[in-house]
């Protein structure tokens, strides 16, 4: 049975492999009852390739599909896995009907000489290795696969369609495996354009430069007319692809749970504690009444902060809490420390990575990691510099920090080494190589692997029905007061209680509104063609509040319009006049500083020195990659004419140029170049096959 659980699970695997080679489509995640809503009795999914994809062959698909997923996991799937799985059965759609045109113009079969050997053969699958391994060593055992096979006819005929199904995934993974590989190694790096990189990584200029950068012209006196918008989208009509959404005002009466409400819970948790104490299965105990699965064994990284100062108090066999964190009490009985196989720490990192894989873009990288490090070894805030510098923009946006892990590979070695060799909290006193960069670390809680033992009761405070039933009265009495935009307007400012807020551009598909979870209702509203303009819609039911909104905006698919891209188009326009302003004040080319001085604030000039065209950045200007080229373009001591760049107007000056010497082997450039052809080649297939197989989405009109 633990065969079958394992090839369940690597069925998934293989189908998720194939997945991830589709661009996903955000769905929708709240079925309907197999209508069209809006749209009659058309029961037409979509369309792939000429193919039209009927509800019914599609809910077949995804059935069979919800059933291996609950046979498992042992549990029902709610509305997020429902959301994934719909996902997987759009996605395998694509595969086979897409897909397959292009294998069979192509002749690509897998043969069952194949799969013997994908399954029990020399070139044993992935997935059949991790499904037949070892429990105990974790080594692949042959004679597993081949014992299961020959008592395969004997087996439950739901096992015999398991294995069917997971053989089918490996057929299809292989037949795909072999259509990018034939793409991918169909790509070919000229000599020619080998010694073009290589001339961009080591040819070498000192470049001064008159800078004015646009920020320098303040917004304010630079006006943009529509008309002036208009002309430049209709002239970069390709760079602004329209899309459906819609743009909602919304006003919330939450459910919140009432003072009689608290006290209730109070009193209640205060005999689950009792219970707690005198409980001899203490831990059977705590599952059976908390609202909330806890772990017996928690880390001191999975506290909250209001438990990680109390349990340094804890005495061993007592009852602690009530603790109240938002609406929930917990309660714990505490039964000592264990340690852990493994350890948890917490660290903070900025991560520089190369612009290329070239040695001058990796020591340019390093070189500036190590400057940054310095500047904190001075006193720097780490969590500015990481806001500003770091590549890692995930982490960026929290000064670094990377919350809670272990060491169990979860983080590449190089960086999980430097954070477990650190005994206390601190930076680490090295720059950090990885295949991602360079990292500058800080552990901010040193590795522990002390578990503590806790049976925890966690009840949430629950609003009462009549507590619901008043939060739906005032949402009720709201929407029955409001029918236009106006009126919306009128009754928010009469109602000091309320907020208005905005949820922009929202995608057909999506199931959320702003933070909203589980909002297709609404979704659905805002699109369905008898919402107008600036109508307010009725009361909303969304998790734990009641939901008043009014549509005030659309985009469309085959229109696009000004209004779709308006800050976009402002700003690029905004630019191009600030450059025709910059460039007639400076007016014509002479000394750069006699320039910069008749132009006055604003104005820089500055030099950059050994630089190169391929990782060249400008001391205030960045990457600039049209002053860069511009300024390679010219001979010593030349000056361009005035130009706009990306960032603001230049007048560049060639001070020096080094060529690069002349080598007889460019074939580590031509490597380079191959392997970043070959890493983007599934991606730009897939774009392809999709583009060219003309594929009609409709299911956010189902789901």
């Amino acid at each position: 049975m633990s065969v079958i659980n394992n090839i369940r699970k690597h069925s998934g695997w293989a189908v998720g492999f194939i997945g991830i080679s589709i661009t996903l489509f955000v769905l929708g995640d709240l079925f309907g009852n197999n209508t069209l809503f809006g749209g009659g009795n058309n029961q037409t999914l979509g369309e792939i390739d000429g193919k039209e994809i009927n509800i019914q062959d599609f809910q077949s698909r995804l059935d069979v599909m919800r059933q291996n997923y609950e046979a498992q996991t042992g549990r029902a799937a709610g509305e997020q896995e429902m959301t994934a799985l719909r996902e997987q059965a759009w996605n395998q759609l694509v595969i086979d009907i897409a897909y397959r045109k292009q294998y069979d113009k192509l002749g690509l079969t897998v043969t069952d000489e194949e799969m013997v050997d994908m399954v029990q053969g020399n070139n044993i699958s992935p997935a059949i290795q991790q499904a037949f391994a070892n429990p105990t060593t974790g080594a692949f055992d042959k004679s597993a696969v081949i014992n299961y096979l020959k008592n395969l006819n004997t087996l439950p005929v739901a096992q015999q369609q398991a294995w069917a199904d997971f053989e089918k995934n490996l057929r299809a993974d292989r037949l795909r495996q072999k259509y990018e590989n034939l793409i991918r190694l169909s790509s070919y790096v000229t000599k020619a354009e080998s010694e073009r990189e290589y001339m961009a990584q080591n040819t070498k200029a000192s470049l001064r430069y008159l800078y004015v950068p646009f920020y320098s012209v303040p917004d304010t006196t630079v006006k943009v007319s529509d008309s002036q918008l208009e002309s430049y989208l209709s002239d970069h009509r390709d760079e602004y692809k329209g899309v459906d959404t819609r743009t909602i005002q919304y006003v919330t009466f939450p459910v919140l749970p009432g003072k009689d409400d608290s006290t209730a819970l109070s009193t209640e948790i205060k005999t689950l504690a009792r219970g707690l104490a005198s409980a001899a299965n203490d831990s059977a105990y705590a599952r059976m009444n908390s609202d909330i699965a806890l772990p017996m064994d928690m880390s001191y990284a999975s506290m909250s902060d209001q438990l990680k100062e109390a349990v340094k108090t804890f005495i061993p066999g007592g009852i602690y809490g009530p603790y109240r964190e938002g609406d929930t009490y917990f309660i714990y009985k505490y039964g000592g420390t264990k340690k852990d196989t493994v350890s948890t720490a917490r660290a903070s990192h900025i991560l520089i990575s190369p612009a290329n894989p070239s040695d001058s873009a990796k020591a340019a990288a390093r070189q500036r990691a190590e400057a940054i490090l310095n500047q904190i070894r001075g006193g720097a805030s780490f969590e500015a510099l990481a806001a500003t510098n770091s590549t890692d923009t995930q982490s960026a946006q929290r000064g670094g920090d990377l919350g809670y892990f272990q060491n169990n590979g979860s983080m590449v070695k190089p960086f999980e080494d430097a954070v477990f060799s650190m005994s206390s909290a601190g930076l680490v006193n090295r720059v950090v190589e990885s295949q991602f960069g360079f990292h500058i670390i800080k552990v901010t809680d040193p590795k522990s692997n002390t578990l503590y033992r806790m049976a925890a009761i966690a009840k949430t405070i629950a609003p009462s029905q009549s507590t619901r039933d008043e939060a739906y009265r005032k949402a009720d009495q709201f929407a029955a007061s409001v029918d236009s935009k106006a009126e919306f307007d009128e009754a928010v400012k009469n109602d000091k209680s309320l907020v208005v807020a905005t949820a922009n551009r929202i995608p057909e598909s999506s199931s959320t509104v702003n933070a909203i979870q589980n909002a297709r209702e609404i979704v659905r509203w805002a699109f369905d063609d008898k919402t107008g303009m600036n109508k307010a819609s009725k009361v909303f039911e969304t998790d734990e509040q009641y939901v008043v909104a009014v549509l005030i905006g659309k985009t469309e698919k085959d229109e696009v319009k000004v209004d779709d891209f308006r800050d976009e188009l402002t700003a690029k326009v905004r630019n191009k006049l600030k450059a025709e302003q910059i460039m007639a004040k400076l007016g014509a080319v002479g000394d750069l500083d006699a320039m910069a001085k008749k132009y006055g604030a604003g104005a820089l000039v500055e030099t950059t020195n050994d630089v190169t065209l391929a990782t060249g950045l400008l001391s205030s200007a960045g990457f600039d990659p049209l002053a860069l080229g511009e300024g390679f373009g010219l001979k010593k001591g030349q000056k361009s004419k005035v130009f706009a760049g990306e960032n603001g107007v230049f007048v560049m000056e060639l001070v020096d140029k080094t060529e690069a010497p002349k080598i007889a082997d460019y074939t580590p450039y031509k490597s380079q170049l191959q392997q970043a052809i070959e890493s983007r080649a599934a991606f730009l297939l897939n774009e392809a096959i999709r583009d060219n197989a003309n594929i009609v989405d409709r299911r956010a009109k189902f789901f």
